[in-house]
């Protein structure tokens, strides 16, 4: 796990070595561990890097492999590299390295880009061809790793945040009005290849490019989810049964492909309960946990001990529990701003950066539970659209998922920004028609799992726990269990309130009150329920001089938020006025200078 960042020039300049230096450094909190740098004619390689797998300085960064003329940057872990590399070497490869970096740089020179296809992981990475003149970049299926890009005449540059492209200077830090429709109407998903700004771009998952001299490009979907059910019946135990061996094995996969110890963010729901039983099944010995709570509001406990305990009991983890006042609280949520690299609406993202602050003095690695509500159909909203029958088209889903009306987003964005159309709703119908899916949910399904999540809870615990040069690693994204999910029935994960493929073969393993217990989400109370000390903060932040000046918001819509904060919710319940102050607050830390 690591920070990439490089720059690849087609005007016959040699890449800005400053600039490159000033992009690396940007990186420095996802990489603690190392850093390097590799200029070749018209390429120019930067890397942060965080040890995770061979520590050695064989495994440094970038990485040349100097008899096929090729250099790369990498981000992420390839699960199933050991076997890779016995193919390899069967080839005809040698190995300088015990590490998954050259077995992609090996498996580039073998199989060119169909590599991608063979990758089992999450990854971001770029490799310099000197033979071709070229540049290959990649992203892995699920979008866990980011990968940002901005590209003129001269050059194309790429990072893993878009903070490191600024850094390089030259980036136009406008606000692209499409972008800011999706900021608003998906809860701060802004769907690849856009971002907030116009000038920076990010690879679309499950995509790989390849850039030549001039600056062409030719990219590729290489994997794509089909949501259909297979040509044999299979009955409810046997899809139980294929669903027990895929996690295990993906549990095993991240467990084992590791040089250093494995924890779990244990934030006592079904999900990440599961993973700990799991892992203790695996072999795990001296497992490491880490829960975090905060102080309650009267509608809400601020934490889930008294769920995460009984777990801790049953498989004797070392666990570890943070407990944040809301005196300490607040004050941090500009750091955590800081974190991201896109706005993030979440308020879990806040819980998440002061977790992983606690928890990366304990441990490089952590399995987390991201992703399972979405590939097993745990959220409210799901059966809702499932049961919509009556309505038909786009409509179906966005009247339970968008955060707002269309007509409601013009009264609340200056005129300045506006988009004529309802440009969310355009492309999202535009991504459920492209679905293979034999139904609605299933499509809806897929569209969370490969596009919706990737830039809201998959980002989120990305940007929070590299923050603190912790590496977060996703089971429940496996792409193997994601793809045999989504031929799953709806009824069968919608039944028993959702989940019920996890719920079976949860029963047993984890205590009966977590998995029967009501659906429950990362608790952030004082961040949920908009009054007293956090109420006045996102009023400082609405009614600053930088964000009067800026004029993104129509005042008028701001005041009537302000006068009645907690009256304004999301169809999914979300804060319309955290919405507002917490976007504001991230242009004030990246883009604002001084």
């Amino acid at each position: 796990m690591c920070g990439i960042c490089g720059e690849f020039r087609f005007d016959g300049a040699a890449p800005d070595a400053d600039a490159l230096a000033r992009m690396t450094a940007a990186l420095e909190r996802r990489g603690p561990d190392d850093s390097g740098q590799h200029i070749d004619g018209p390429v120019g390689f930067g890397h942060r890097r965080l040890s995770i797998i061979d520590l050695s300085s064989r495994a440094h960064q970038p990485m040349i492999d100097d008899d096929n003329r090729l250099a790369i940057v990498f981000n992420g872990s390839i699960y199933n590299y050991p076997a890779l590399r016995e193919e390899l070497i069967a080839r005809g490869h040698s190995f300088k390295s015990s590490g998954d970096t050259e077995v992609i740089l090996k498996a580039f020179a073998e199989w060119g880009t169909d590599c991608v296809a063979r990758l089992s992981g999450m990854f971001a990475f770029a490799i310099w061809d000197a033979r071709a003149q070229s540049i290959f970049l990649a992203r892995d299926r699920m979008g866990i790793k980011p990968l940002y890009f901005t590209q003129d005449a001269k050059r194309v540059r790429f990072a893993s945040t878009p903070q490191a492209l600024t850094a390089g200077g030259g980036v136009d830090t406008d606000i692209d009005p499409v972008a800011l429709h999706n900021q608003f109407m998906l809860h701060a998903v802004v769907p690849a290849p856009r971002t907030l700004l116009k000038s920076v771009r990010k690879m679309r998952p499950a995509h790989h490019a390849l850039i030549d001299r001039k600056g062409k490009w030719d990219e590729r979907r290489y994997w794509t989810l089909r949501a259909t059910r297979p040509s044999e019946h299979r009955d409810d135990e046997e899809w139980i049964e294929r669903v027990h061996d895929a996690l295990r094995t993906a549990v095993k996969r991240r467990l084992e492909i590791a040089d250093v110890p494995v924890g779990v963010l244990l934030s006592g729901g079904l999900d990440s309960s599961l993973l700990v039983a799991l892992l203790s099944e695996a072999g795990a010995t001296n497992l490491k946990t880490f829960t975090v709570g905060f102080d309650d509001q009267p509608e809400e406990k601020g934490s889930e001990f008294e769920y995460s305990d009984p777990v801790v009991d049953k498989y004797g983890t070392d666990h570890h529990k943070f407990f944040v006042p809301n005196a300490d609280l607040i004050p941090r949520v500009p750091e955590a701003v800081a974190a991201m690299a896109e706005p993030m609406f979440g308020q879990d993202a806040v819980a998440f950066y002061l977790l992983a602050e606690q928890v990366s003095k304990k441990v490089k690695v952590v399995q987390s539970g991201q992703g399972a509500d979405e590939v097993f159909a745990g959220y409210f909203w799901y059966p809702k659209i499932h049961t919509a029958t009556d309505e038909s088209g786009v409509s179906r889903f966005a009247n339970r998922y968008f955060d707002r009306e269309h007509t409601e987003w013009l009264d609340f964005i200056d005129p300045a920004h506006h988009t004529p159309n309802d440009e969310t709703r355009t492309q999202i119908s535009a991504m459920l028609d492209s679905i293979d899916a034999d139904e609605y949910l299933d499509r809806v399904l897929a569209l969370d799992v490969t596009t919706l999540i990737v830039d809201d809870p998959v980002k989120r615990v990305d940007n929070m726990t590299m923050a603190w040069g912790l590496e977060a690693r996703v089971p429940f994204l496996d792409h193997e269990l994601v793809e045999l999910a989504a031929q799953i029935p709806p009824e069968l994960k919608l039944r028993d309130g959702g989940k019920y493929p996890l719920k079976r073969v949860a029963r047993g393993r984890v205590p009966d009150a977590v998995i029967d217990r009501k659906k429950g989400y990362f608790p952030v109370p004082a961040l949920k329920y908009v009054r007293g000390e956090f109420l006045g903060f996102m009023r400082d932040i609405l009614n600053s001089s930088a964000s009067r000046n800026r004029g993104l918001y129509q005042q008028s819509f701001i005041d009537r938020l302000l006068d009645a904060p907690e009256s304004h919710l999301t169809r999914l319940e979300g804060s319309k006025l955290w919405h507002a102050a917490l976007l504001e607050l991230w242009l004030q830390t990246h883009i604002d200078t001084p």
